[in-house]
């Protein structure tokens, strides 16, 4: 993998050409363009961010500091719902009064001002770059052990940075990097449990949620501004329940809050459906139903795939791995996306939730049976797990061996 730093500034750059050139398309073929420079960013975004930090963590705290990254998209969501919401109130008053002044330009079609609002975090996000320290295991591997214990120092202390310094070492010493390799021998588990937790974390249902958040209210008999207005109490409650997982993840564990987060998934999803096979979707219910899938998902299905995903892996295939997962987690959710509409139109609600709650149960056989604890392990302990035992060491309790 390239230097990591240096990937995360083309997708800052990106998600500046997609926000301008989304929000001054001059047709739909321009506005598609520039929603897939966008997606190009995302991918890379998404990819490297975890695994950066899991880099840069110490053992005790990675969990919560890998957790800080879907905090962020978190609060990103939530941010997009209230300036999407303010935006059209602003128009809205603008056709009312005549006029919105310096943003009379978008009053007709104010989703362009919604698009042009992402270029200030893209911004901000390419700025914040230039403090942002390179990875020590990306160092160690090119050879660079003094700068490598240097950012150890400067984020663990001295002492701890000797410490993981001779870990690091010790497993480069150890590693090779064919992409052949996450298919077989020791390493096949590890990509397995990678590659399912980015299909079914997204086949819960969260991003259509998102997505077409205004649809799922629109079915439920909500207008289409007070669906946008529902949005934003589903992006605090996204935020508020991530902080627990941020609370919780290196005490509790990865595999409680994955079964407990499940669980509530499941049980939400099957409401949904229930709310809108009865037609009891009038009210409360649904807001209330949708806001208890968020919050289970929020400290559960969002954060711990991330976490695992860049823990499970060798340092020198870490990042091909990351990206075969990033790959499949963002390519069952654009496949998603596309069906979700078609199954609301073909099944109905009610079955389309039913179908989704179906799709968690084969997670509580895989937390049980398969994904490992990882909690307060070095990198290099859970690589060693690996490659000497093929993962029986991290076995189906989880614990070592």
């Amino acid at each position: 993998m390239r230097n990591s730093v240096v990937c995360f500034r083309p997708a800052g750059v990106l998600f500046l050409v997609s926000a301008g050139g989304s929000a001054l398309a001059p047709a739909l073929w321009a506005l598609i363009a520039a929603r897939l420079v966008g997606g190009v960013g995302v991918g890379i975004a998404g990819m490297i961010a975890p695994l950066y930090v899991a880099e840069v963590s110490p053992a005790a705290v990675r969990g919560r500091m890998v957790a800080l990254c879907q905090l962020a998209i978190t609060i990103g969501v939530l941010s997009a719902y209230v300036s999407n919401t303010l935006l059209r109130q602003l128009a809205d008053s603008g056709d009312s009064s005549g006029g919105l002044g310096p943003f009379d330009w978008f009053r007709d079609e104010v989703w362009r001002g919604m698009f042009a609002a992402e270029a200030l975090p893209a911004a901000t996000f390419c700025a914040a770059l230039l403090w942002v320290p390179e990875s020590p295991r990306f160092l160690a591997r090119q050879g660079a052990y003094q700068k490598a214990e240097a950012v150890l120092g400067r984020l663990a202390g001295s002492a701890s940075a000797s410490a993981q310094m001779v870990e690091i070492r010790d497993a480069l010493a150890r590693e090779g990097g064919s992409f052949r390799e996450l298919f077989s021998g020791p390493l096949a588990k590890p990509t397995f449990i990678a590659i399912y937790l980015s299909m079914f974390s997204q086949l819960s249902g969260i991003d259509v949620v998102i997505y077409y958040g205004p649809k799922i209210f629109e079915e439920g008999g909500f207008s289409f501004g007070r669906a946008l207005d529902g949005q934003v109490l589903i992006g605090i409650i996204l935020v508020l329940f991530t902080l627990v997982a941020l609370w919780k993840i290196d005490r509790a564990g990865r595999r409680l809050l994955l079964a407990v987060g499940n669980a509530g998934v499941f049980l939400t999803l099957l409401l949904m459906g229930l709310f809108f096979s009865l037609e009891a979707v009038s009210g409360a219910w649904l807001i209330v139903a949708t806001s208890g899938f968020i919050a289970s998902f929020a400290f559960s299905l969002g954060p711990i795939p991330w976490i695992v995903m860049a823990e499970i892996f060798p340092t020198k295939l870490r990042g091909r791995a990351m990206a075969l997962a990033t790959l499949v987690l963002f390519g069952t959710t654009g496949l998603l996306g596309q069906v979700f509409p078609w199954m609301l139109e073909a099944l109905g609600a009610a079955n389309t939730f039913y179908v989704l709650a179906a799709g968690t149960l084969p997670t509580f056989v895989f937390v049980w049976k398969i994904l490992p604890e990882t909690t307060g392990r070095t990198l290099e302990e859970i690589e060693r797990t690996w490659v000497s035992s093929g993962g029986s060491q991290l076995g189906e309790s989880g614990e070592k061996g």
